[in-house]
């Protein structure tokens, strides 16, 4: 017996004459997808321990300038991180709005068992030990300052 052909359908699309998205949505959206890189995911657990100058972040991270003001600009933008202007120096901390301790929470457990950011810990306790103003130079190199990466 033939089988008889499936009707065609014609797509329908639906069109929205207002914004039917939740406010919530876009801001979770935007801080999962900040957490979604493994140098911000860094930057993150470096801030826990507390604020930290842009300089020192670029020195732990090891990444070009440019590339962790991107990363910082991101978790910025994400409502993660504030930002402290003090003179030429910025300096990052964790927000302190309940969404974002909300998703850190989580983040915190999984990051705790990691290597690099163990490592990453190490490095900055000794860089809070250095002034700013020393530690922000141009073409810094932590061997100069005794800072080593291993225990």
């Amino acid at each position: 017996m033939p089988v008889a052909p499936v009707p065609k359908r014609r797509a329908a699309y639906y069109i929205s004459s207002s914004n039917e998205m939740p406010a919530a949505l876009p801001s979770v959206t935007q801080i999962y997808k900040a957490l979604g890189h493994p140098a911000r995911l860094r930057i993150l657990a470096m801030l826990r321990s507390g604020e930290l100058c842009a300089c020192q972040i670029t020195a732990v991270l090891e990444l070009a300038p440019s590339t962790v003001s991107a990363h910082l600009a991101e978790l910025r933008r994400a409502g993660v991180v504030t930002e402290r202007k003090d003179g030429r120096w910025v300096h990052y901390q964790i927000a302190e709005t309940d969404s974002a301790q909300a998703v850190l929470q989580v983040v915190w457990r999984q990051l705790g068992r990691d290597e690099q950011v163990r490592s990453d810990a190490r490095v900055v306790r000794q860089l809070r030990t250095i002034p700013v103003e020393q530690l922000c130079r141009v073409d810094l190199d932590l061997a100069q300052l005794a800072i080593s990466r291993h225990a």
